[in-house]
């Protein structure tokens, strides 16, 4: 069976990052930097989107909530992940990048919609798997996308310059944070 980092490693060779990208900065997908894609919103850097996925341990036929999917990308490759056993909702506050990446999303079990306002994730549609938080949020907003944690789930979320991961097991919520130091733009 292959590792988290190998599944993770095909998924971005098989989900080009130049797809998700506006023309203007799709010449600079290949660098390892965080590229504009409007409305004050980055596509991540690739070495800090493998480091988050690998994290997040997605498996095939998993149900993942992607959060401040933005350019659509991370929603694609975790739909690479998941298969067509799985399912993936990406919530996007930004309308017009939601427009833009849902053409982009070429696997039938994921899709982006505008997050609800006040409503931070999907816990209608939960509980997820896995979930993948794109933007810097709180400890706050880890604890609340947590409650949407199947029993087994992990939540991967940036805080501060780290990474926070949670896991639900039963009623519990352990957090380590994963070390590094990281720059994302805020979780609003």
């Amino acid at each position: 069976m292959a590792t988290a980092q190998q599944r993770v490693d095909e998924a971005l060779a098989a989900v080009p990052r130049s797809r998700f990208l506006p023309e203007a900065v799709r010449e600079a997908a290949a660098e390892d930097r965080p590229l504009p894609i409007g409305h004050g919103a980055t596509c991540s850097q690739p070495t800090t989107v493998r480091h988050m996925l690998v994290l997040l341990d997605v498996h095939p036929g998993q149900r993942v909530l992607d959060v401040g999917s933005g350019s659509g990308w991370t929603t694609a490759l975790l739909a690479h992940l998941v298969g067509p056993a799985g399912e993936v909702l990406g919530v996007e506050l930004e309308p017009e990048l939601v427009e833009t990446a849902r053409p982009r999303l070429t696997d039938p079990w994921s899709q982006v919609v505008v997050a609800r306002p006040g409503v931070l994730g999907a816990p209608d549609r939960g509980p997820w798997d896995r979930v993948l938080v794109s933007a810097e949020g709180t400890v706050a907003t880890a604890d609340v996308l947590a409650a949407q944690l199947a029993d087994g789930g992990r939540l991967i979320c940036p805080v501060g310059d780290q990474l926070l991961e949670l896991e639900r097991h039963g009623d519990q919520v352990t957090r380590r944070d994963t070390g590094g130091s990281w720059r994302f733009v805020p979780l609003r």
